[in-house]
């Protein structure tokens, strides 16, 4: 993946050590920006993945990029709290059902709704755009917590995401699914192609799987975020794909959305119940991480879906052009 463009003093000495422009990052860096700090976040964690073009692979476990992403993740930490509130604990029996109360809450305005009724090409070409900072990799996040679970917890993360890598056939790797829609837009199917466009949100949205996946102590918040996106992914996929076969998208551009609509109904049941009711017996004293886990994806998500709408509605584009700052004013401290 190509490094992106810098988005403030943090992000911009973060790349130009990488790229060997400097030898040196802050020793006390002001992430006050959220453009800087989410820009600077995504650098971080993207070495974990599949890295930057032209950057030491190396860099993952410098000791300097480590102390960075930790003052880095303690701002966004404290800017979740803010938003979702901190983790609290929680009875382990209750887990499930709280699931599906924070699953069918509100926490902001149907941007599916938009999509399947008023989209115009163009927007819903946007909105294919910023998701696919995720989707290009849907699931890799969530896979971190494999070797941190046993029994019957691991059993049925691997369950659900089998399904997300197809069940080990490329063509029907979710990810790939994805670059048929893509393609269909006549977009740039290239891994990360697009982080330069995505907005804060984006960034966010993606940062906080990286910030829960990556570390053992987040097990049971990556399991909530899972457990949240599955319970409220078949209504908004049925509406992503009935608003694109509006636009004139043929079944091979509907495919993701169409699988989605079909996976996930059954990854609902699995994910509360058999994932996150499983992991919440076996360690009670977590059962509030999983919750607060979900929270945080619901909420950064309706803060996302609420930024994209706005700028829409003002005539303007969500994505990131360098001069307007798309921060979601509810994670503005």
């Amino acid at each position: 993946m190509k490094l992106p463009s810098a988005r403030g003093p943090v992000s911009a000495a973060l790349i130009d050590v990488l790229t060997g422009k400097a030898t040196s990052l802050p020793v006390r860096p002001v992430l006050d920006d959220e453009d800087d700090l989410h820009l600077t976040l995504f650098i971080c964690y993207e070495l974990a993945y599949r890295g930057w073009d032209g950057v030491d692979d190396a860099w993952e476990w410098d000791p300097g990029v480590l102390r960075l992403r930790a003052r880095a993740e303690e701002r966004f930490t404290a800017l979740l709290h803010d938003l979702a509130g901190p983790p609290e604990p929680a009875d382990p029996a209750t887990v499930p059902a709280r699931l599906r109360e924070l699953a069918d809450a509100d926490f902001g305005p149907s941007l599916s709704g938009y999509l399947r009724g008023r989209a115009t090409y163009d927007q819903f070409r946007e909105f294919v755009m910023q998701r696919s900072v995720y989707h290009l990799r849907e699931a890799d996040p969530h896979t971190w917590a494999i070797p941190r679970l046993g029994g019957d917890a691991k059993a049925a993360l691997i369950e659900i995401q089998l399904d997300e890598y197809g069940g080990g056939q490329t063509p029907k790797m979710h990810q790939e699914l994805f670059k048929r829609t893509m393609r269909w837009f006549g977009l740039d199917t290239t891994y990360g192609g697009y982080v330069d466009l995505a907005s804060t949100a984006t960034l966010a949205n993606n940062n906080v799987m990286s910030l829960f996946g990556l570390h053992r102590k987040n097990r049971g918040m990556i399991i909530g975020h899972l457990a949240a996106y599955e319970m409220t992914s078949t209504q908004p996929n049925r509406a992503y794909g009935n608003g694109l076969r509006r636009l004139g998208g043929d079944p091979d551009a509907t495919a993701f959305y169409d699988e989605h609509v079909e996976a996930d109904a059954v990854h609902e049941q699995i994910a509360a119940y058999d994932l996150a009711g499983s992991f919440a017996r076996a360690e009670p004293d977590r059962a509030g991480d999983v919750l607060y886990g979900a929270r945080c994806a619901l909420m950064l998500d309706g803060v996302w879906a609420a930024g994209i709408l706005q700028a829409w509605e003002a005539g303007g584009s969500s994505l990131h052009t360098g001069t307007i700052d798309h921060a979601p004013a509810a994670l503005a401290a």
